[in-house]
C-alpha cells in the first residue's frame, strides 16, 4: 500500500504523574491521548481521550461538545468541563479543522521521505536447539513499514496458530527489519517457503532454506589436500628408491670392471 491508501495519522501521547492533595503521598498517572487521521478521501477523524493509571477515563466527543465517562471516577470531572461551553467548541475546532491542517503540512514537509521506498532482502534461516528444528524467515532493511510474512507448506499457507507471531522492529537508520519463525520436522525443511509482501515489491516475493555447504566442502577440500599431500609424498620415495636402485647398479658396474 502507497502512503495514500492508508490514513495520515497524527497523535500526541502525554504522561504526567499528579500526586493527591491533602491526603497521604501518593502518585497517579495521567494520559492524553489527542490526534486526528485524514483519510484517502481528505475525511478527517479526530480523537480525545484521558487514561488514569492505565484505565480509560474520559473521552470527547465532538459531535455532542460533551465528554463520555468510561469510569466512576470520571464523573465529576465530566460535569465540571462540560460546563464550559465555549471550550467544547475550540476542542471541536481543533479536531475537526486545526489538526488535520496541522498534519498536511506535516505530510507536505516529509513527503520525499515518506514516499520513499526500500525493498526487503529476504532470507530464511535454519536453528537447531534441544531437538527442535525452527526455520526463522527474516526481512532486512525495508521501507516502509507496512510488511506482511507468513510461511508456505507445499506452496499452500499455513494456519496463523502454527506461526509464530511476526515481528517488526526500526533499525537505526531508518529502516525496518522483520522475522516469523516455524518449528518444522527435521527432513522437512524444503517443504516449507516464506512470502513477503512489501509496497515496494511488484509481486510477493519467496524465499526458501537452502542447506549450507561449507561443512561439506570444507570436507571435501581437506580430503583433496590430504590425498595430494600422500600422493606426493609417495611420489617423493618412489623417486628416491630409483635413485638408490640406479647408484647400486652403477657401482656394481664399476667393480666388475676393475676386477677383469
Amino acid at each position: 500500500m502507497g502512503l495514500r491508501a492508508r490514513p495520515a495519522l497524527l497523535l500526541l501521547i502525554l504522561l504526567r504523574t499528579v500526586a493527591t492533595q491533602g491526603r497521604p503521598p501518593q502518585s497517579h498517572t495521567l494520559q492524553v491521548i489527542l490526534g486526528c487521521e485524514v483519510h484517502e478521501d481528505n475525511s478527517t477523524r479526530g480523537f480525545w481521550k484521558y487514561g488514569y493509571d492505565g484505565q480509560d477515563h474520559l473521552e470527547f466527543r465532538p459531535e455532542t461538545l460533551d465528554w463520555r465517562a468510561a469510569e466512576p471516577r470520571a464523573r465529576t470531572t465530566k460535569l465540571e468541563w462540560e460546563v464550559n461551553k465555549i471550550r467544547a467548541k475550540q476542542n471541536r475546532a481543533y479536531l475537526g479543522r486545526g489538526c488535520p491542517e496541522q498534519l498536511q503540512r506535516l505530510l507536505e514537509l516529509g513527503r520525499g521521505a515518506l514516499d520513499r521506498q526500500a525493498l526487503p532482502l529476504v532470507k530464511v534461516t535454519h536453528h537447531v536447539a534441544s531437538a527442535v528444528t525452527t526455520l526463522r524467515c527474516q526481512a532486512l532493511n525495508f521501507y516502509p513499514q507496512d510488511i506482511t510474512m507468513r510461511w508456505l507448506k507445499d506452496r499452500q499457507p499455513l494456519d496463523a496458530k502454527d506461526v509464530e507471531p511476526e515481528d517488526v522492529l526500526p533499525n537505526g537508520d531508518g529502516t525496518y527489519q522483520g522475522w516469523v519463525a516455524l518449528a518444522v520436522l527435521p527432513g522437512e525443511e524444503q517443504r516449507y517457503s516464506c512470502q513477503v509482501q512489501h509496497p515496494g515489491l511488484d509481486q510477493p516475493l519467496t524465499a526458501t532454506w537452502e542447506p549450507s555447504l561449507s561443512g561439506t566442502l570444507v570436507t571435501g577440500v581437506i580430503s583433496g589436500i590430504a590425498v595430494c599431500i600422500i600422493l606426493f609424498l609417495i611420489g617423493i620415495l618412489f623417486r628416491i628408491l630409483r635413485r638408490r636402485q640406479a647408484s647400486r647398479g652403477a657401482a656394481g658396474d664399476y667393480v666388475l670392471a676393475e676386477c677383469e
